[in-house]
């Protein structure tokens, strides 16, 4: 018992002080998680807090036009805007209009109130055959660009009319648009996105009658996050609103500070709020900037005095203990060689098993489908060389990868045995696995043997193309593969299977678990491979 004292408090040591390091460091995370939460919800405040700050402004916009039954002039309209210092006090709010709410059969009416207010002749547009229509009839900031917009009928366009339509029943709540891409705030940039607000404006508060119109407020989302983001002090956040869903299709805003690479998806914060009856989903990842409350180095450092202390501690029990150590030291290394040794030679045992196993299959499928000695060697031998040739290229790599690339242009020049032409093989890197790396192998053997043997690659390698894509189907990666001879005949299929289809077939379908056809055309032979990508 007593030469196990040393190893036995080192041990002890070791544990408490690995422990105490670990629990501190799980400490130091859940800490440095709990206070980007705490960051993330105080952006999100900002982000809440600037979108109602403009949809007050809306809300007043909305009761002085309930106030003047929606018949506020060009005028008023302008002076109004001009007082509310939108470039300072609103960034991100790009236009306000007002639409005003007619039936289909009252476009000389529109007419006359755009002639009246901006002496311009024109009628609602484009032609609709909706009932009612919701034209375009005061706007601000009066540009060429608003001026052009004047008469739009904003219900003829489908994004539009259903934000309308549920202002409309909203009795005076906004309502939203999804995402639109709005005109650049200045001249040679691309359109922003961004979204439209509408308001329903009524004849006199209360009234159940159809309105006198809608109030819109335009805003570029860009603009309108970074404004709300941007005052200091400024929050170690990098942040992506969609409108519903994650996509690029409803991407509103993304900062420009990428998230920092060392915190993971852990730190990734997700919240859903609620603007103008619309849901946005707001993305938190922590920016390069984001400093966690506890020094990541503490569990480090505690870990390594407790090592330390431990070592120091054993160290003195160790010296009366020396030559007994020495002895044991020796016996724990004997056994170890001998430990690995026998999981060396049960690998070699299991990989030759293996590999024993699949070469007396090929070799009794060979013999029974050759006519002579003669080609059975040659078919068994190219077989066997097309094994040789995987797993070289996978011993090759320190992971056990093969590219998929590389693999087929050694399998071909094998069968060929001549320069491949450029533009034959057609597809992105793919590194393939030991499993699949021999199964395709096999395959491309066995194809490319066909090829030379019934079609026309026995005069020109230029008929054979083989291409290869990468696809994402759900969670799961396919990998498509499209082996093509173009014969520049017709071909059909063949009356009997042979061992290379039928271990094609075996390959692909149970070694692999994926799907194989063959097309036979006017024009040649066309396979198609799916496949289960394992990266």
């Amino acid at each position: 018992m007593r030469k196990h004292i040393p190893s036995l408090i080192f041990a002890a040591v070791t544990l408490v002080s690995l422990t105490m390091a670990g629990l501190v460091y799980l400490a130091t995370i859940e800490a440095a998680r709990i206070k980007f939460q705490s960051v993330a919800d105080d952006a999100l405040g900002r982000i809440e807090n600037g979108i109602e700050f403009d949809l007050a402004l809306m809300r007043a916009t909305q009761a002085m036009f309930t106030a003047q039954q929606g018949q506020v002039s060009r005028e008023q309209f302008g002076n109004f805007f001009n007082s509310l210092g939108v470039t300072k006090n609103f960034p991100g709010l790009s236009s306000i209009g007002f639409l005003r709410f007619v039936g289909s059969d009252n476009e000389d009416g529109i007419a006359r109130e755009l002639k009246d207010g901006y002496g311009i002749d024109r009628k609602p547009f484009p032609d609709t055959q909706n009932h009612w229509r919701a034209p375009l009839v005061l706007v601000e900031p009066m540009s060429q660009t608003g001026l052009d917009a004047l008469g739009f009928d904003m219900a003829t366009d489908p994004p539009r009319r259903v934000a309308i339509e549920q202002a409309m029943a909203a009795k005076g709540e906004p309502r939203a648009t999804g995402r639109l891409l709005l005109g650049p705030a200045a001249e040679g940039q691309a359109p922003q996105p961004g979204v439209l607000v509408f308001s329903r404006v009524d004849h006199r508060p209360g009234q159940g009658s159809a309105p006198a119109g809608f109030l819109y407020f335009a805003f570029r989302t860009a603009e309108l996050f970074q404004a709300a983001l941007g005052k200091a002090p400024l929050l170690p956040v990098s942040v992506e609103v969609f409108d519903g869903t994650r996509g690029d299709d409803t991407l509103l805003f993304r900062s420009e500070a990428p998230p920092a690479p060392r915190f993971g998806e852990d730190f990734s914060v997700t919240r859903e709020t609620i603007v103008a009856g619309r849901k946005w989903t707001v993305n938190f990842r922590p920016s390069t900037a984001f400093v966690p409350p506890s020094p990541q180095a503490a569990p480090l450092l505690l870990g390594l005095f407790g090592l330390v202390l431990a070592g120091a501690i054993a160290l003195v029990a160790r010296y009366q203990q020396r030559a007994y150590e020495a002895v044991a030291k020796l016996h724990e290394s004997t056994a170890k060689s001998l430990l690995e040794k026998d999981l060396m030679l049960q690998e070699m045992k299991h990989r030759i098993k293996n590999s024993i196993a699949r070469v007396l299959a090929i070799a009794r499928q060979t013999a029974a489908r050759s006519k002579d000695v003669d080609e059975f060697s040659s078919s068994f031998a190219a077989r066997l060389q097309a094994m040789a040739a995987s797993q070289d290229m996978l011993t090759r790599s320190r992971w056990q990868k093969a590219d998929l690339s590389e693999l087929l242009r050694i399998e071909l020049a094998q069968v060929f045995g001549k320069e491949l032409p450029e533009g034959m093989m057609k597809g992105p890197a793919v590194e393939l696995d030991e499993t699949t790396t021999q199964a395709l192998g096999l395959t491309f053997h066995e194809l490319a043997t066909n090829a030379l043997k019934y079609g026309e690659a026995a005069n020109s390698v230029h008929v054979l193309k083989v291409d290869w894509a990468l696809k994402r189907q759900g969670r799961e990666t396919r990998l498509l593969l499209n082996w093509a001879e173009r014969n520049g005949r017709a071909v059909s299929a063949p009356k009997d299977i042979g061992f290379g289809t039928r271990l094609i077939d075996m390959n692909i379908k149970r070694e692999l678990g994926g799907r194989i056809e063959r097309h036979f055309g006017y024009n040649g032979l066309r396979v198609e491979i799916d496949i289960p990508y394992r990266s």
